[in-house]
């Protein structure tokens, strides 16, 4: 059984739910630390990330008995460098499931981030607005516009509070009520803060990274939306150029290791994205995304739809998924020769096929 018993509690302690910090009334008898007001946030709690961190709870939520101040001291540090731990991984968990789409699985993996950052931080410090910012944008995932504006006034407020905030915290700020007031079909105002995202994105990382591709791609959006097609265009080819050029270069240190019989397999060795899994999803979202939209012009021009193509199959090789990647090559291939592009264009897939299709072989035996 899992369920509190109010006379087993000690007296003044009160026992909230992890997920909507009402009164607890179930416990996970897995790691008995972590408490819920009902089977519905235990086993969405479960599914969104109690699953990956349950036995790691345990000893941040456990008082010790100390004889001295030495091993108390010991116990204290592994208990910051864990929730330090903790924070990262479950803001990247959070990430990656807004990425996907999974907005109300995103809602305690944020929480979590939030409160550890909390533990470690302080109740004021600007290294909550990640936090607040990943818990805005699953709002507005979930058609829920008053709750993200209460979680972005917090973050703008805490912001304006600090004297320390990165311009990559502005980045994110900017980005976040870029979203809010596409949701809300303000976009003069969503234009203005992704305006403000590219800024700050370009002072903090450059203007041809990745991390600044995301506030370049919700402004195509908005543009597309709007029926102003050729700023759209331009948008969504420099998001575009910025993934390939990124993926590319991974691509060749790949290709160059193969060439020198580098033995690659079992180690990931630099075969990977160099991405975390957030920004992998990022990656698919934002290039599917603009293949789609690519798609209805492809008649016109094949050539922008082969591009993210190839883009796509660079993706999905690093990431070890052989079976996507062919899949995307050989609509390259196809649409290639369906529009009868050069022998030069063919022969680039082609190769891309290749390389597939030896990784593979290579794997069999």
């Amino acid at each position: 059984m899992n369920v509190i018993y109010p006379l087993a509690v000690p007296k003044g302690r009160r026992l909230c739910c992890e997920v909507c910090d009402a009164p607890a009334e179930r416990v996970c008898t897995a790691c008995t630390v972590t408490y819920y007001c009902g089977v519905v946030h235990q086993r969405a709690d479960w599914g969104s990330i109690h699953e990956k961190i349950c036995q790691l709870l345990i000893p941040l939520r456990t008082s010790m008995p100390f004889y001295n101040s030495e091993e108390e001291r010991k116990h204290g540090l592994q208990q910051l460098q864990q929730r330090q731990h903790l924070i990262e991984f479950c803001y990247t968990v959070a990430q990656k499931y807004l990425f996907e789409g999974k907005h109300e699985d995103a809602v305690p993996a944020a929480l979590h981030s939030l409160r550890f950052r909390m533990n470690v931080h302080g109740l004021s410090s600007v290294e909550l607005v990640p936090a607040y910012l990943l818990l805005a944008e699953a709002s507005l995932g979930l058609g829920r516009i008053v709750q993200a504006e209460e979680y972005l006034c917090q973050a703008q407020w805490t912001v304006l509070k600090s004297t320390e905030c990165s311009y990559a915290t502005h980045s994110l700020l900017h980005r976040n009520l870029g979203l809010l007031y596409m949701a809300k079909e303000n976009y003069e105002e969503a234009r203005y803060h992704l305006a403000n995202d590219i800024y700050f994105a370009s002072c903090a990382f450059g203007t041809e990274d990745i991390r600044t591709s995301g506030g370049y791609f919700h402004l195509a959006n908005i543009f597309y939306g709007l029926k102003k097609l050729d700023r759209a265009d331009t948008l969504y080819t420099k998001v575009s150029e910025i993934w390939n050029k990124y993926l590319n270069n991974h691509y060749q240190v790949l290709s160059q290791a193969r060439i020198q019989q580098i033995d690659l397999l079992g180690k990931r060795f630099e075969t990977d994205t160099g991405l975390d899994e957030a920004q992998e999803a990022e990656a698919i979202r934002i290039l599917t995304s603009i293949w789609n939209i690519r798609e209805s012009t492809s008649d016109t021009a094949p050539q922008k739809t082969i591009f993210v193509l190839k883009t796509l199959v660079m993706l999905y090789h690093l990431m070890m998924n052989s079976s996507k990647a062919q899949e995307y090559a050989m609509r390259a291939l196809d649409l290639a020769r369906e529009q009868q592009l050069s022998d030069q264009e063919q022969n680039s897939i082609q190769d891309l096929l290749s390389l597939i299709s030896a990784e593979d072989a290579h794997l069999v035996t």
